[in-house]
């Protein structure tokens, strides 16, 4: 999932435009969240669609790196001590205390090893988890390419809750709740979708963007996919991605060019902006495509009535909306397991996906008994096929990374939150909307790191 808006607000804090990085993935920054109903408790080791994950049993020996008789060790990579957000934590913390309670894995205990990144030590963090972990799981980082080259030289596999820079996307070794990556366009169903819902913006469409690396290799992923789509080349609008005094300038723009949808990138707070601007001026566009990072309360409550004037729009890529908490029972079970493990704390769409991670590697590692091992794990994660997480999201295939997304879910920004968008036919789960065709993109795109350009291959894996 793409999440550059985060990436680019961590960045401008930081002073550091230069660095790249892509809209998928995230900085962990609240998003639109799940509260725990109050007074609920919950046991057992099954979710959703799962059995029995975590269980005792008799398992013994130091058979791996970070594996004892008693304990697995797991790295999590995070920059909350740089952005504060605790979401990956939490979801770490709460899925192994659920685990350990139920005995762990085979009766080994999961033990956590929070890496913090402070945003640009990905490298030291990867180093460290080089060093004592069996495995990544549940992790993220704003600028997590950094690190990848030192992940794949030391053979640590990574079940990562959201990748960010297209280096680290379907990389080596690596596992991931959707399907991303920078070999097939990603967002070909929503574009269609939002084509079909208005067919006259398809020769008018922009890219509005704050002027950073991080933005450039999604503005050629929208121009792709559009083009593919049949759609005249999408207009490119850049902005000083620190922000200006007046953006009716820009809405003229889009104005006098005769936009009708557009693609965001940029910080949620100047796109509200950039709408009131065009409220201002009486131009209403038919879509407004904004980011993952927008699905979330402070949008909705900062935009305000403007979301009455102008549709904006976020495709979830196969991830269960929390507003529809109710009527998915793995995300019922999570809200029971947040009150009594993490009272007050919010599931979020990042959670869910750190989530899915956490049961793939729990799954794979039940498999392995007293022969737990690296390659142990990695070859039973990969034989799965058609991996939703217990429901979390829709089937992602494991055993190809680079793949393209089958499925697709828009939600639309209300006055009174966010929701599915009502122009939205779904045909799996009565959510998502399945069956997309595959667009490749060309080789100007660079794709995730693999173990060959480290001088590693699988048959190193032990």
């Amino acid at each position: 999932m793409r999440f550059t808006t985060r990436v680019l607000a961590v960045l401008v804090a930081a002073g550091l435009l230069a660095a790249g990085c892509s809209r998928a993935g995230g900085t962990n920054t609240p998003s639109q969240s799940s509260q725990p109903p109050q007074g609920s408790t919950a046991s057992g080791a099954s979710i959703g669609t799962l059995s029995d994950v975590c269980h005792g049993g008799n398992a013994s020996g130091a058979t791996d790196q970070g594996v004892t008789s008693s304990s697995i060790s797991l790295g999590v990579l995070t920059d909350e001590g740089f952005t504060k957000d605790p979401q990956l934590v939490n979801a770490a913390d709460v899925f192994t205390k659920w685990c350990n309670a139920n005995g762990g894995i085979d009766g080994r205990k999961l033990v956590t090893d929070i890496h913090q990144t402070q945003l640009m030590a990905v490298t030291a963090a990867e180093t460290a988890a080089c060093s004592d972990d069996f495995a990544e799981v549940g992790g993220s980082a704003a600028l997590d390419g950094l690190g990848v080259d030192t992940r794949l030289k030391c053979l640590l596999p990574d079940f990562d809750a959201q990748e960010v820079m297209p280096q680290n996307a379907a990389a080596g070794l690596q596992f991931s709740p959707v399907d991303y990556n920078y070999v097939y366009a990603p967002y070909v169903g929503y574009y269609q979708w939002l084509f079909d819902q208005y067919p006259d913006s398809k020769d008018h469409v922009a890219v509005v963007y704050g002027q950073a690396v991080v933005t450039q290799t999604d503005d050629q992923m929208v121009n792709a996919t559009v083009e593919d789509l049949g759609g005249g080349t999408p207009l490119g609008i850049s902005f000083p991605a620190l922000g200006v005094t007046n953006w009716t300038p820009y809405a003229e723009e889009i104005k006098s060019k005769g936009i009708k949808g557009f693609t965001y990138y940029g910080v949620p707070a100047d796109l509200i902006s950039i709408e009131q601007a065009l409220n201002n001026i009486g131009y209403k566009v038919d879509w407004i495509d904004t980011d993952p990072d927008a699905y979330g309360t402070s949008f909705i409550t900062s935009a305000g009535s403007t979301l009455s004037q102008q549709p904006n729009y976020a495709d979830l890529s196969g991830v269960w909306p929390l507003e529809k908490a109710s009527s998915s029972p793995v995300l019922t079970k999570m809200q029971q397991l947040y009150q009594e493990y993490a009272p007050g704390q919010p599931i979020t769409l990042q959670a869910e996906q750190a989530w899915s991670m956490w049961l793939l590697f729990a799954v794979a590692a039940e498999t392995c008994g007293s022969g737990l091992t690296r390659l142990c794990v990695y070859d039973a994660a990969r034989k799965q096929t058609s991996w939703t997480g217990g429901g979390i999201t829709t089937p992602v295939n494991e055993s190809a990374q680079d793949g393209p997304p089958n499925c697709f879910n828009v939600e639309q920004a209300t006055t009174s939150g966010w929701e599915p968008a009502p122009g939205l036919t779904p045909n799996t789960d009565g959510i998502f909307s399945c069956g997309t065709k595959g667009v490749k993109l060309g080789p100007g795109f660079v794709t995730g790191t693999q173990l060959s350009a480290v001088g590693q291959s699988l048959s190193n894996l032990k």
